[in-house]
């Protein structure tokens, strides 16, 4: 009889995802050979987003392109689904699909499996706000970031081409609600480039867009510490931007920014980077839980108390063995999920031959963070750095980082072209809608008309 080869399914192709399946390949490259092992990676998208730069890529100092990493090229040994996994039942080694193919009409399709990789990340976490999901943009994706630089540029063409004072204001004025990494992050990246892309403008002077940061709790980029968090809002206020402690959105229906704090702010952009939570399809499993929907996980990344499923990254409450209280849990970051997806791929190899499992351990080294061109914040191995030098780590690091050479060599090309040259101030918000014209061009009404889109 032929034996039937191991069938490892991932579930996600992100940081976890994409590392752990690039670990497999090596680790298992003679099994794979002769066809002992099937590696499968189940994604909603053919690429692996790396996250850290996605504000450069909204401020134009990155191609969007090179932000990703094409799954099919660096995982050639494995074969890729493009779809989501709707359920999972562990306990007969099944999961339920939707591909491409089931909005044609063919229904969701089942998958086995022999060993299972639960990595299928984090979504925002958006609470019941009115007018939240309406007008509201995230920052997780590309797409969010490339959207967002878009509308920027454009708010400014509508704010240019108006007289009316009010609609003028509301375009001009960019709500981010959010004080942790995405959220400064982006907010700092994109002031510096409407800053930068108002001198093309003859009627409009940085000094009249108003950048306002909203966080409820009273301090931001709690990572770097808090002197450097004080830094931080110091260096944004410096730069004529409101960051406002201890405040909520209440609710931006009708295109106004309703704060906790009673202030009003009648805007066209609203920027939710208020935290993220579990994927959902961890509901959908047979799998233990903690009380925050995360999966229950040992120092192996082994499922608590389950054979034959592994889970790291956001997805799992990892036990921080290098903590010296009890219970405490390693960051859902990506510096943590990166080193992860290395040991899990380790031991899955080594459960495969029989052979010990490996313990997850890593003391969490700092934070970087960039605040715009050339600004910056760190706080790494204890040491605190701020301005250019804290700039320049941020970009060294993530480039040592992100994945491939090909990837390393691009981005760096374009960080030195981009030293060379002026800022691109592009707007191509028409991406969003290729059939625009042909609609028009057909006798149709034009998709852009406000009449017609409840977001204008």
């Amino acid at each position: 009889m032929v034996k039937e080869p191991v069938r490892i399914l991932i579930v996600g192709g992100g940081y976890v995802g994409m590392y752990t399946a690039l670990r497999l390949q090596r680790k298992l490259k003679s099994e794979l050979k002769r066809g002992e092992v099937e590696l499968v990676v189940v994604s909603p998208d053919p690429y692996m987003t790396y996250q850290p730069f996605l504000p450069e890529a909204a401020a134009g100092s990155i191609s969007p392109r090179h932000v990703v990493v094409p799954l099919r090229r660096v995982l050639d040994r494995c074969r890729i689904v493009i779809g989501e996994a709707r359920s999972i039942d562990h306990a007969r080694r099944t999961v339920t699909l939707s591909t491409l193919a089931s909005e044609e009409g063919l229904g969701t399709e089942q998958l086995t499996y022999d060993e299972l990789v639960l990595a299928p990340g984090s979504i925002s976490r958006a609470l019941p706000i009115p007018g939240l999901a309406d007008f509201a943009i995230g920052f997780k994706t590309v797409e969010e970031a490339i959207g967002l630089r878009n509308h920027v540029i454009e708010q400014m063409d509508i704010a240019s081409s108006t007289r009316d004072p009010a609609i003028r204001d509301a375009a001009l004025t960019f709500v981010f609600v959010g004080g942790g990494y995405a959220g400064v992050e982006a907010l700092g990246e994109l002031e510096d480039m409407a800053r930068y892309t108002a001198r093309y403008y003859h009627n409009i002077e940085p000094e009249d867009m108003k950048w306002i940061l909203v966080e409820a709790s009273d301090r931001i980029l709690p990572e770097v510490g808090e002197e450097m968090g004080r830094y931080t809002i110091t260096e944004l206020r410096r730069r004529n931007i409101d960051v406002r402690l201890g405040t909520r959105l209440d609710s931006c229906a009708d295109r106004i920014a309703v704060l906790s704090d009673g202030a009003r702010f009648p805007t066209r952009t609203v920027v939710w980077t208020a935290g993220v939570k579990p994927h959902p399809v961890l509901a959908a499993t047979d799998l233990p839980l903690n009380e925050r929907g995360r999966l229950r996980c040992t120092p192996q990344l082994t499922v608590d108390h389950t054979t034959h499923a592994w889970a790291a990254g956001d997805a799992a409450a990892v036990p921080d063995v290098t903590a010296a209280e009890t219970g405490k849990e390693t960051a859902p970051n990506a510096q943590h999920a990166v080193r992860q997806a290395g040991v899990l791929g380790d031991n899955i190899a080594h459960f495969l031959r029989g052979e010990p499992l490996e313990t997850y351990s890593h003391k969490y080294v700092g934070s970087v963070a960039s605040l715009g061109l050339h600004k910056g914040v760190a706080h790494v191995y204890g040491r605190k750095l701020k301005g250019y030098p804290a700039w320049f780590m941020h970009r060294v690091y993530h480039l040592s980082r992100v994945p491939t050479f090909n990837r390393k060599a691009r981005v760096l090309a374009e960080w030195t072209l981009a030293g060379l040259f002026k800022r691109e101030i592009v707007s191509l918000g028409s991406l969003e809608h290729p059939r625009a014209e042909f609609e028009l061009a057909a006798g149709g009404k034009h998709p852009l008309d406000p009449k017609l889109d409840p977001k204008g």
